[in-house]
């Protein structure tokens, strides 16, 4: 099996080393074997995980929910269905608030166009003065 350092785990997610100290610190990638020095070594499964973990964080899923998830992917198949129903509605989650972005967006770009058109508008004015 292949393993990763955390300094290659940490590139390859452009994080930084110490958010995975504190993600493993926190519970969120369970299992972290490490060489006879103590240095985490990442495997092909712990990747995967930590993708999922940077998914969720990007996602704006608080480290208790993600160390729950964890938990019960760590407990096995009895608790997919449970899984399933906790991305179900992380997902719901997730679009309601992609609404509300562009919603906001939609009143951001409303008063660009205003702006730019009073810019356009001053300028014209000034030209014409002169």
């Amino acid at each position: 099996m292949k393993y990763c350092s955390i300094s290659e785990a940490s590139a390859r997610f452009s994080i930084p080393e110490s958010t995975l100290r504190y993600y493993e610190k926190r519970g969120l990638l369970p299992l972290i074997e490490r060489d006879e020095a103590g240095r985490r070594l990442f495997s092909e499964n712990q990747m995967a995980l930590l993708e999922t973990v940077i998914c969720l964080k990007n996602t704006h899923m608080s480290i208790s929910n993600i160390k729950q998830y964890m938990d019960w992917i760590i407990e096995g198949s009895s608790t997919l269905e449970t899984r399933l129903n906790m991305m179900r509605e992380h997902k719901q989650a997730v679009l309601d608030e992609i609404a509300i972005m562009t919603n906001s967006l939609e009143g951001i770009d409303f008063k660009i166009t205003r702006y730019t058109n009073q810019i356009q508008e001053n300028t014209k004015g000034e030209q014409e003065r002169t």
